[in-house]
């Protein structure tokens, strides 16, 4: 369930980030290289890096890189918030006439203004949804780690469980090996068990779920 949830919030922001990219990138046709420059080039720059960042989160990643560019997509998202509410402030755009000076000539204020407040509003939602994520993530992981999966946040991310359900097997964990013994010895194991290695094979122990036995697996040398 966690993976399905998380390629709907992220098709949700990289949606959101793509409209927000095809409003900024008019206000930079229309205003720059002179008009409004500072916020114009700094508006193009959170939906670009969001877009990127999906784009490769999205093939593979780890808990501890996702939190990390969450929290940094966050940050981006609050500036570029506070700067268009400080920039088109409480004006109700309905009551604004006249036009607009811009680089290619004029454009109505009132579409101007209407513009803003979308991208206002983009900004303030993705701000809240990239802490959202970073929250549950968070959880997520720390989460898994209680159940015994000590490397949850280097494992792929697709391997953490949503709430009230338990972590995938760690397929893909990146747990240490046990030593290297010589051929046909045993391997000690906790509890006194031991584990006889198979002639041209080694043995991988990974750590058992919810503190139970280890998991050993031969794999040929």
């Amino acid at each position: 369930m966690f993976v399905n949830l998380r390629r709907i919030g992220y098709l949700f922001a990289f949606m959101l980030s793509a409209a927000a990219l095809g409003l900024t990138a008019n206000f930079a046709r229309l205003f720059l290289p002179h008009i409004d420059r500072d916020f114009t080039v700094f508006a193009l720059i959170p939906p670009s890096i969001t877009i990127f960042a999906f784009l490769w989160i999205m093939q593979f990643s780890q808990p501890i890189v996702e939190v990390t560019i969450h929290f940094l997509l966050s940050i981006l998202w609050l500036i570029m918030g506070a700067w268009s509410a400080d920039t088109i402030g409480s004006v109700q755009c309905y009551t604004v006439q006249g036009q607009l000076t811009t680089a290619r000539g004029s454009i109505s204020a009132q579409s101007y203004c209407y513009q803003m407040k979308a991208i206002e509003a983009l900004s303030w939602t993705l701000f809240v949804s990239f802490i959202i994520f970073f929250i549950i993530l968070v959880t997520l992981a720390s989460r898994a780690v209680v159940y015994g999966r000590y490397y949850a946040w280097r494992e792929h991310v697709s391997q953490l469980g949503w709430f009230g359900e338990l972590p995938g097997y760690p397929t893909e964990a990146i747990y240490p090996r046990a030593p290297m013994y010589g051929y046909g010895q045993p391997y000690p194991m906790m509890g006194g068990y031991h584990v006889q290695q198979m002639p041209g094979h080694s043995v991988v122990v990974q750590p058992g779920i919810n503190g139970g036995q280890p998991m050993v697996t031969h794999v040929p040398a």
